[in-house]
C-alpha cells in the first residue's frame, strides 16, 4: 500500500471518529438550542422569534465550545484558548446567522407567523449551520496537533486541486498529497 493511500485511510478514519464525537456534542447542543428556543418563543420571548433563536444558539454555543475543546478535538486544542474561543465564536456567529436567517426568511419575506413553522425553519437553519461548523472547526479552529504531525500537516490540501502528479508507491511517507513535493518537516 502506498504512503498516500495509508495517509488517506488514516485521514478517513480520523474524520469518522471526529464526526461521531462532533455529532454527539452537536446532538446535545441541538437539544439545548431547540429546547430553549421552543420555551422562549412560547413564553418570555413570544413574538421575538429571531431574538429567541440568537439567545438559544448562544447558550448552545458555549456548551459546544467546552465539549468540543475538551472531548471531540481534545488532542488538537490551540495553545491559546482565547484565540481558539474567538475563532470558535466567529464561526458560531456565522452559524447563528444562518439559523436566524432561516427564521427571518420564513417570518418576513414569506409571512409565516405560526411559531411551530418558525421553529422548523430554525431547525433547518441549525442543520445547515452544523455542516458549516464542522468543516470550520476541523480546518481552522481545532487544528493544532494535526498540523504539527508530519503525516497530517498538509491534510487541508485535500480540499485544493493540484495539477502536480501523485508520488510513486514506496515513496517517503512525508509527501504532500497532489504535489509530489517532499514535506519540509
Amino acid at each position: 500500500m502506498s504512503a498516500v493511500t495509508e495517509r488517506i485511510r488514516g485521514l478517513v478514519s480520523l474524520f469518522w471518529r471526529e464526526l461521531a464525537k462532533f455529532g454527539a456534542v452537536g446532538g446535545v447542543a441541538f437539544v439545548i438550542d431547540n429546547g430553549l428556543f421552543w420555551w422562549l418563543i412560547h413564553g418570555p420571548m413570544a413574538g421575538s422569534e429571531v431574538k429567541a433563536r440568537l439567545v438559544s444558539a448562544s447558550v448552545a454555543t458555549l456548551f459546544a465550545w467546552v465539549a468540543n475543546r475538551y472531548w471531540t478535538f481534545r488532542h488538537r486544542r490551540q495553545p491559546n484558548a482565547l484565540r481558539e474561543f474567538s475563532m470558535f465564536v466567529l464561526i458560531n456567529v456565522i452559524g447563528m446567522g444562518i439559523a436566524a436567517g432561516c427564521v427571518w426568511l420564513a417570518k418576513y419575506p414569506f409571512g409565516i407567523l405560526d411559531p411551530n413553522v418558525l421553529f422548523l425553519a430554525g431547525v433547518a437553519g441549525t442543520v445547515l449551520a452544523t455542516a458549516v461548523r464542522f468543516v470550520a472547526y476541523r480546518f481552522w479552529v481545532f487544528n493544532a496537533e494535526l498540523d504539527a504531525d508530519p503525516n497530517f500537516s498538509q491534510d487541508h490540501e485535500l480540499l485544493h486541486i493540484h495539477t502536480g502528479t501523485l508520488p510513486e508507491a514506496g515513496a517517503a511517507g512525508n509527501v504532500r498529497v497532489g504535489t509530489g513535493d517532499p514535506d519540509p518537516k
